[in-house]
């Protein structure tokens, strides 16, 4: 099914296209392939990223909160690297430049997407305290991008790297990954005293 990927705010967009078009932002960028390619640069698959701050409160399911919106960036017909537009007090400003794992496992992570049974809107979402990142299918394709509730039916991609004994690529309900993930950050139980 195809994905249906939600609208970026179009100052979001703005900001990352003025850095694309910045021969001192492209060539400052700590992003070898942009340095050293010639491009043009297209920014294509803009995606909602949020982050998931405290997963262990017992006050409900957990809220992510927008942090940004993060873009793939094509040069021909290949993913070399992806920016990223932040909210703040003036409105959308452009970020920052990045490459690696993860913007190759987030594109490998939408290829895998379309071929499911159900369409989704894919987004990001951070898991700072365990230094994960996943792609979050949500299954309200008409929902706001940047509204964070974790939905029943949504499904999680933990992108590689992944955290040891999280499977990377593997799409899980979020409903089944969180309370792992949740597990995986309770405290050790204290299995006795010393003598």
């Amino acid at each position: 099914m195809p994905l249906h990927v939600p609208p970026a705010p179009v100052p979001a967009l703005r900001s990352v296209l003025t850095a694309l078009d910045s021969p001192t932002a492209v060539r400052e960028a700590r992003t070898p392939a942009l340095s050293t390619l010639t491009g043009p640069f297209e920014p294509e698959l803009p995606l909602p990223v949020h982050v998931l701050d405290d997963i262990t409160t017992p006050d409900g399911p957990p809220r992510a909160r927008l942090t940004g919106w993060r873009f793939l960036i094509r040069d021909g017909d290949r993913t070399v690297a992806a920016a990223e537009a932040v909210l703040t007090a003036g409105g959308w400003t452009f970020s920052h430049f990045s490459e690696g794992p993860y913007v190759r496992s987030a594109e490998l992570a939408l290829h895998q997407a379309e071929s499911l049974p159900s369409a989704y809107q894919p987004r990001l979402l951070s898991i700072p305290e365990l230094y994960m990142v996943t792609l979050w299918l949500h299954g309200d394709l008409t929902a706001d991008g940047a509204e964070g509730a974790l939905g029943a039916g949504d499904l999680l991609v933990p992108l590689a790297p992944a955290p040891p004994g999280i499977a990377a690529h593997r799409a899980r309900r979020a409903t089944d990954l969180l309370p792992v993930l949740t597990h995986r950050l309770a405290p050790a139980p204290l299995l006795g005293s010393p003598a």
